[in-house]
């Protein structure tokens, strides 16, 4: 059985954090986010990582997991550098922002053989979305053309700021019939949860809408629809500096276009992330009772692949 890769998408700019929230330490022996998903994917029998990240934040990554992975764990690089363009595309001047979470991973293509997942470098899902997910690509032959497991919306939220989500339905079969992504997400004391449209008026969502954080899994197929779509997007909007290339506009066209359909699965996990900076407490406390749980051991360090060294 073909195990599959895990690509983790941490080229952000964290603009809103203020800094590169990617290697922030939350852990007790300095873990990050990234190494608690490292960890639960191997569990959940990812047999690759590939990180997607930019040149600016090689250096320290690599000093982390030198220490923390060594040469154990199968993990290789991949880079999402904005001039990265489909033939006949030239950058356009000015560009600083990178091109989104659609062209990251385009830009692992050449690391992207087998079934994958994707997932954000700054969020945390928990080991059962990873078993989910994990399960989805391993179990379907062929493996499906792509996978999403959704979050209750409610359990996605900030307390110290707006969020954006992508708010999912699905049909009575289960695939997805849409993303609808919304920017400016809060939680509201009388509906659950609140978004704000583009007329500043704000809308109650339901706090258990099916909320894709980009944990999706696809099959190597997705590369080719994504060029498309991508060469699509640089006709229409590349010359919008701010312009980005997300992973739910691509499945949106492709599920429309009946190109392919994404099955949409479930976790039962609370989310948590580094959206600000005031998020990086709570994240600390998340994992404390993690650990005082026995979800995770006291020093990842020592147990990467769920058993002492």
């Amino acid at each position: 059985m073909t195990q599959p890769t895990l690509l983790i998408l941490a080229a952000g700019m964290g603009s809103r954090y203020g800094g590169f929230k990617q290697i922030d330490p939350i852990g007790p022996d300095g873990e990050i986010i990234i190494d608690y998903s490292i960890y639960d994917a191997l569990r959940a029998g990812f047999g690759k990582i590939v990180i997607l990240i930019r040149p600016e934040i090689e250096a320290p990554l690599r000093e982390h997991f030198e220490k923390t992975l060594g040469d154990r764990t199968p993990l290789t690089y991949a880079y999402q550098n904005l001039d990265d363009l489909p033939d006949g595309f030239m950058l356009p001047a000015g560009r600083q922002k990178p091109w989104g979470t659609a062209h990251a991973i385009w830009a692992a293509r050449q690391q992207l053989d087998t079934p994958f997942g994707v997932i954000n470098a700054d969020d945390f899902y928990g080991p059962k979305s990873f078993q989910i997910l994990h399960d989805a690509l391993v179990e379907d032959q062929p493996p499906c053309d792509c996978c999403m497991v959704g979050f209750e919306l409610a359990k996605t939220l900030s307390l110290h700021g707006t969020v954006s989500r992508g708010i999912c339905r699905a049909d009575q079969d289960g695939y997805l019939s849409d993303v609808t992504e919304h920017t400016k997400i809060e939680p509201d004391a009388e509906h659950g949860a609140r978004t704000l449209d583009a007329e500043g008026k704000w809308n109650p969502l339901a706090p258990d809408s099916i909320t894709s954080m980009n944990l999706w899994g696809f099959s190597p197929s997705i590369l080719a629809h994504l060029e498309t779509e991508f060469r699509k997007f640089l006709s229409g909007q590349g010359a919008d500096l701010k312009s980005e290339f997300f992973i739910p506009s691509a499945v949106n066209t492709l599920i429309t276009t009946g190109a392919g359909r994404c099955k949409v699965l479930k976790t039962p996990e609370q989310w948590f992330g580094m959206t600000y900076k005031e998020d990086r407490q709570l994240a600390v406390r998340a994992v404390q009772e993690l650990i005082s749980a026995k979800v995770y051991p006291q020093s990842l360090q020592c147990h990467r692949f769920g058993t002492a060294t």
